[in-house]
């Protein structure tokens, strides 16, 4: 089991880069579909999932053949790319995710809850209109290179390995 949290002070910042850091999150996972299937085929898992302060990439598997998984996302991490139809593909998406959130009272309810509790927290109706508003491609492009320049890394490795 291997899971690392890539964090950065960027993401909380605004409204706009929790989208984009969602966005960005949603695209990885969708160019990792094809090359980590052999993977998946394999009896290796891993999941990407965009935390509230960052990235956090969980991997686990038989421990012969993990490294190469953990290695192939980083890969796709560092030379992060996309096509201006995967982004509309995944933006879309991402615009369904917001509303279906918004429309449903409990979850609706635990948001403004966080947002009353926690300090600088953006609501799920603030990225819902940044999302509305529109999204560039050369803004996504602009936030991945800043995201990568500005991460802390914590990692937590169990289980058959050395160190």
């Amino acid at each position: 089991y291997v899971r690392f949290h890539l964090i950065s002070p960027l993401i909380q910042q605004s409204a706009e880069n929790i989208v984009l850091f969602d966005t960005f999150v949603n695209i990885l996972s969708h160019n990792l579909g094809e090359p980590a299937y052999e993977a998946d085929v394999a009896q290796l898992e891993y999941k990407l999932l965009a935390g509230e302060y960052g990235l956090i990439i969980r991997v686990k598997g038989f421990n012969h053949k993990l490294p190469l998984l953990f290695q192939l996302i980083i890969d796709y991490l560092s030379d992060f790319s996309f096509t201006p139809a995967v982004f509309e593909m995944i933006t879309e998406q991402l615009k369904k995710t917001y509303f279906n959130i918004l429309i449903k009272p409990e979850t609706l309810a635990k948001d403004v809850r966080l947002l009353i509790l926690e300090h600088g927290r953006w609501s799920m109706i603030d990225k819902y209109q940044t999302l509305m508003r529109g999204l560039s491609i050369e803004a996504l492009s602009s936030f991945v290179r800043a995201f990568k320049s500005q991460l802390f890394v914590e990692g937590l490795v169990q289980g058959n390995f050395t160190s």
